[in-house]
């Protein structure tokens, strides 16, 4: 890994502006979001909006994926998601999120995730991680990658690789009549292989006309979890995984997760529609290879 010291806060721009022409999650500026009362399981028109809303974030996270590099501000890659959203008439689902400050989420090296965008300069050899996610025709597309800036360790280089190829293992995974934990079973049995932490605190969760459904996806083997996958189902899959332990803690911020021991984690995310013979990835972009895809894969 690089010599960058542990990261602290740094200063926040104010908060980006959204055209009022751009409708808004119903949680905006509220302590938080009304409860989720609909089914885990979508109907065909809810999917099909749900199509555009995660083509539209995937296509925002490639953007600033490619603005990844040495001297760029977390700032300026919150910027270049945000204006990639707004010109293509989508709402930054964070922005305004519970309090959240940002458009995006910008997690550096140690940063588990939920790191605020801010004057932080990415320096050459660090890791990025960016969340994105686009609120349209009343929808969120949910998706995140991890990014290599400059001159990588080969060990950061292997934990971002395992933890791509852990995202795609647990998304494999998914099949109607499976129970759900399987997905957390298959992702904690490959980041053993090579003694990693897999976070438990933060899992991946069910979307659609709310962030935040109340399905919740651990990437670790839950066996109490009795969910059976079904078709119409509609849930992000995001791995967190550290080179040391799994445990975090907590910024001031009341966002920020960094690991325990401040080794370095990587995630990955995709939404995924469970269909009647598998998955459908509702995250994947135009250009059909998902950022932050590591050399010589797919």
């Amino acid at each position: 890994m690089s010599s960058r010291p542990a990261l602290r806060p740094g200063k926040q721009s104010p908060r980006r502006s959204v055209p009022e022409s751009i409708a808004r999650p119903e949680y905006v500026d509220r302590p938080a979001p009304a409860p989720f009362t609909g089914s885990e399981v979508k109907d065909a028109e809810t999917i099909e909006r749900m199509r555009v809303a995660g083509r539209i974030a995937a296509d925002a996270l490639v953007e600033a994926g490619k603005a990844v590099a040495p001297g760029v501000t977390t700032d300026q890659l919150d910027a270049v998601a945000h204006e990639y959203l707004c010109d293509l008439g989508a709402y930054p689902s964070t922005l305004g999120y519970r309090g959240y400050p940002k458009s995006c989420c910008t997690s550096l090296n140690e940063v588990v995730c939920h790191g605020i965008p801010d004057s932080t300069v990415v320096r050459d050899g660090d890791i990025v991680n960016i969340d994105v996610t686009a609120f349209i025709g009343g929808v969120h597309g949910d998706c995140n990658a991890t990014f290599l800036a400059g001159d990588v360790s080969q060990e950061a280089r292997d934990l971002v690789e395992r933890t791509w190829k852990a995202t795609w293992r647990g998304i494999k995974a998914v099949k109607p009549g499976r129970q759900l934990n399987v997905v957390g079973k298959v992702i904690e049995a490959y980041a053993a292989r090579f003694g990693y932490g897999v976070v438990r605190q933060f899992t991946g969760h069910g979307i659609g006309t709310s962030f935040h459904s109340g399905l919740y996806v651990p990437h670790y083997d839950n066996p109490q979890l009795d969910v059976e996958i079904e078709a119409g189902m509609t849930f992000t899959i995001e791995p967190m995984i550290n080179l040391g332990v799994a445990g975090h803690d907590m910024w001031d911020d009341g966002w920020t997760a960094v690991t325990k021991d401040r080794k370095w984690s990587a995630q990955f995310e995709h939404t995924l529609l469970v269909t009647d013979d598998g998955f459908e990835i509702l995250t994947l972009p135009s250009t059909g290879v998902p950022a932050g895809t590591p050399a010589g894969q797919l």
